[in-house]
């Protein structure tokens, strides 16, 4: 292939696969479809361009498999150019990009994987500056591979009787190097991304590094964290109807559990067979527990059979994670009382200022937090409140959606002074809590409505 006029005395090569179904990250499998994980690729290289841009050298792409580099080109479309890997293994075909690109005359050159979206140009500037101390640089991989090398001249020996994709690839390649005489010189070290696990630490990196946040892959990963929306029943047959309406628009974007405790009435024929339904003994934490284990979310999400969910609760669910690793929804009542509305304001004001969250405010979590925190307390009341303070006494930060969940208040029955008697109640039975009073005890004190 033609090269046009070189602008600089030194060179990345970007050595890839063509981002393709089934061909292309295929340990993420089946956490994403093949669909979702040439997305991923693809958005890795967008990353990994906005790099090689700004780093002052000029770009070559040697890709594999052997067919019109298409895509490749529109994402590096200011490459010099492209090439068809050649090789009989890993380490010769990145032997023999180097060498050619040498051969071309460059003085320096580096070449990089693409499963390390977070390369910056830093990185790159800094392995040429490396080069002139060193005769080979590496940039090195958290599970002791690397990401990038790079040379003035091209030398077999780095790639020579070498098995790759285990923990010693760079440790082994460095001892031989130096037993070689050739120096070897590392650079700042990163994450590569090669399984889910990897994915959920990149997650956790973007609520701390916020620029990761306007990244190709930050954004594909905030759009594409997978929720498991889990919802403990019992005894339902009222509203578990409305609720099936709300989440049918759901369905496909999501994962949806219900928990049975063992309903007696026709909660389970009304649920019908639309919906996954696992059961568990009769306790909301007991049954949320069930849930969180059963489901595959990154995100897990507590919802009550008697809650009215707002327009785009996934949207808002992972517009708050994004920052948060645990959040909740604001509550309100389909109601127009005044103490209504001042539970309403108190129980906002509570999740807001004092991190305390309650289950009908719709709690949702980080999937490795939950399990971190030990899940909900085995309680027969207070489980959300217990929950909340072991979040609060990790110091979680905790997150709020702009728009409010409505919750039933089914247990607010009657006039207004009614009403009131039941908030002092709850207040008291909290109140009581706090002063080591059992759940056992507590829990007689507030009877099941159902």
């Amino acid at each position: 292939m033609t090269v046009r006029k070189k602008k600089h005395n030194q060179a990345v090569i970007v050595f890839t696969r063509i981002p393709l179904p089934g061909q292309t990250k295929t340990r993420m499998m089946p956490y994403l479809d093949a669909e979702q994980c040439a997305r991923l690729h693809t958005n890795f290289l967008k990353d990994i361009a906005v790099a090689c841009r700004r780093s002052a050298a000029d770009v070559f792409v040697y890709y594999t498999p052997e067919r019109p580099a298409g895509i490749l080109e529109e994402i590096f479309e200011y490459a010099k150019g492209f090439e068809v890997q050649k090789g009989d293994d890993l380490g010769q075909r990145m032997y023999v990009a180097i060498r050619d690109i040498l051969e071309k005359g460059y003085e320096k050159c580096v070449l990089i994987g693409t499963d390390i979206p977070e390369i910056q140009a830093k990185y790159l500037k800094e392995a040429f500056a490396a080069l002139d101390h060193y005769d080979v640089v590496f940039g090195p991989t958290a599970d002791g591979g690397y990401y990038l090398t790079g040379m003035k001249k091209p030398l077999a020996e780095t790639f020579e009787k070498q098995s790759y994709g285990h923990g010693s690839v760079l440790e082994n390649t460095i001892a031989s190097l130096e037993s070689k005489g050739i120096t070897a010189g590392l650079i700042t070290e990163l994450e590569d991304m090669d399984t889910r696990e990897d994915l959920t630490a990149y997650r956790n990196r973007m609520r701390t590094e916020r620029n990761l946040q306007y990244t190709y892959t930050g954004k594909y990963l905030m759009r594409t964290g997978r929720i498991s929306i889990i919802i403990p029943v019992y005894n339902e047959e009222k509203t578990v109807g409305r609720l099936k309406e709300q989440l049918r628009g759901l369905k496909n974007h999501c994962e949806i559990l219900f928990v049975d405790g063992g309903s007696t009435d026709r909660t389970l024929e009304k649920l019908g067979t639309e919906y996954r339904v696992i059961h568990a003994p009769k306790g909301r934490a007991n049954q949320m527990n069930a849930g969180a284990k059963a489901s595959s979310g990154d995100i897990l999400f507590f919802l009550h059979c008697d809650s009215e969910l707002p327009l785009h609760p996934l949207e808002e669910i992972r517009q708050v994670m994004k920052d948060h690793r645990v959040g909740c929804f604001g509550v309100a009542f389909q109601s127009h009382n005044f103490f209504m509305f001042t539970c309403r304001l108190a129980s906002n004001w509570r999740a807001k200022h004092r991190k305390i969250m309650f289950g009908d405010q719709g709690i949702f979590i980080d999937r490795d937090l939950f399990f971190e925190v030990g899940m909900f307390p085995d309680m027969p009341i207070m489980e959300d409140y217990q929950f909340s303070l072991s979040l609060k006494k990790r110091k979680e930060k905790t997150g709020i959606t702009k728009h409010r969940i409505y919750s039933s208040d089914r247990r607010f029955e009657g006039g207004s002074f009614k009403k009131l008697a039941v908030m002092a109640k709850m207040h008291w039975l909290r109140l009581q809590y706090r002063k080591h009073v059992s759940a056992e005890k507590i829990a007689r004190q507030y009877p099941d409505i159902r």
